[in-house]
């Protein structure tokens, strides 16, 4: 294949996963006039239109989609290749695209790859937060992190987090004027700090189990977040009841600024994991990451 003809299908694809001229000519690195040419002149030698370009956004065409389909995932395959090839590197290198939640990325991934890069200069890597169960094979995420109940069964997981446990905290100055909440339902009656998940603008339900039933309360109050730290500066503040991960206030149930209901209706459930496609060609600084991040407790 002429180097005209590849670098014309990979400047398409950039553009058709973006979405974007201006973040497709960021990550290729040319200016937005070079790269729409580049497209225009790909489209007329194929004779048809493989993209729909209006002032406020770009899409594939039917046959653009078709192209994204059949070359993608071999771009892909060799740009993994090539990538394997830095093991005849003397230091591993190369950059690692990551998707995780808030929580995850706080606890987990952060403290493994703050021991990590000061050894490895060559090594970048790229967290994107999110709630949603990304497909990071079509996102071209190198790997995931999700809780072990939500890793799809034809990708490979490895434990990177003990178990978890979520509570439901107020403050003390909350409680002195509303009684403590018996069961679930009982959070009705109760304001709620809300946490809205990004992805899909939706109300995150509570989720409670006891001796195998399960329930999801769907709670209300004046506070609506969707961050981590919004939440607990709220309940903290007394301004609600709120539903975090266990080991996030833990500290501050021991020196009783928050007080914990409901824990028998809060079990363990499975931690995070890492997560990636099976089929994917591990570089060495990759493979360096996942021993990084593997559970050992």
């Amino acid at each position: 294949m002429p180097r005209d003809n590849l670098n014309e299908l990979t400047a398409f694809l950039a553009v058709a996963r973006e979405r974007s001229f201006t973040r497709a000519a960021a990550q290729l690195g040319v200016s937005q006039s070079a790269l729409s040419h580049t497209l225009r002149a790909l489209e007329e030698r194929l004779g048809v239109r493989l993209l729909t370009r209006t002032t406020r956004s770009v899409s594939p065409t039917e046959a653009g989609e078709r192209l994204v389909r059949s070359i993608g995932p071999r771009l892909d395959e060799i740009e993994s290749e090539l990538a394997a090839l830095s093991a005849l590197r003397e230091k591993p290198a190369g950059t690692i695209r990551i998707t995780a939640g808030e929580h995850s990325a706080d606890t987990v991934l952060w403290p493994a790859i703050a021991r990590l890069l000061p050894d490895y200069p060559d090594i970048r890597i790229e967290i994107i937060v999110d709630y949603g169960l990304t497909d990071i094979v079509a996102e071209r995420y190198d790997a995931g992190v999700r809780l072990g109940e939500q890793v799809a069964r034809d990708m490979i997981a490895v434990r990177i987090g003990p178990d978890m446990r979520m509570a439901v905290v107020g403050a003390p100055a909350y409680f002195a004027t509303r009684p403590k909440p018996r069961t679930p339902q009982d959070l009705t009656a109760h304001n709620c700090i809300n946490l809205r998940l990004p992805t899909y603008g939706g109300l995150y339900a509570w989720e409670f189990e006891k001796a195998g039933r399960e329930l999801k309360v769907r709670v209300e109050g004046q506070l609506v977040f969707n961050t981590v730290g919004l939440r607990m500066n709220a309940v903290l503040a007394g301004l609600g009841l709120a539903y975090l991960p266990q080991d996030q206030v833990k500290e501050h149930l021991a020196d009783g600024r928050l007080v914990r209901v409901l824990a028998d209706w809060c079990p363990p459930f499975p931690g995070y994991h890492l997560y990636y496609p099976s089929r994917r060609q591990a570089t060495p600084a990759f493979s360096l990451l996942v021993d990084a991040l593997r559970y050992r407790g």
